[in-house]
């Protein structure tokens, strides 16, 4: 099978974020990603604290990309219930959680500093 051209590949990368906004979860995590930046200009961050939150925020929208498309893997081999399927689910979940709770704090301690001090 002939490769599509490097053009048709990145159309392609592009449809997949696209369908990707059809997911509640990304949709939330867009949105944060956009008070994000709005925060990022407004308190006028330096920029290593821009790359940080910028880098996080990707970090969870990249994990959520593989979350679903995970999820999707293992609905398509196995659409009834599965306790082995449910366990492949919840950790590929609980990546998400991670990279969360790690943008949290990375938030905390970045804002911190503008807001309060």
């Amino acid at each position: 099978m002939r490769k599509p051209s490097l053009q048709k590949s990145f159309l392609h990368a592009l449809n997949g974020i696209f369908l990707m906004l059809s997911e509640r979860n990304f949709k939330l995590e867009c949105l944060a990603f956009v008070v994000n930046l709005i925060l990022i200009f407004y308190l006028k961050l330096s920029n290593i604290d821009s790359i940080l939150i910028v880098t996080v925020s990707f970090g969870v929208l990249v994990a959520e990309i593989f979350n679903t498309a995970i999820e999707k893997i293992c609905d398509f081999i196995q659409p009834d219930f599965d306790p082995k399927i449910g366990f492949i689910k919840d950790i590929s979940a609980g990546a998400v959680v991670l990279m969360a709770i790690l943008s949290v704090i990375i938030g905390f301690v970045v804002y911190w500093k503008y807001i309060f001090l």
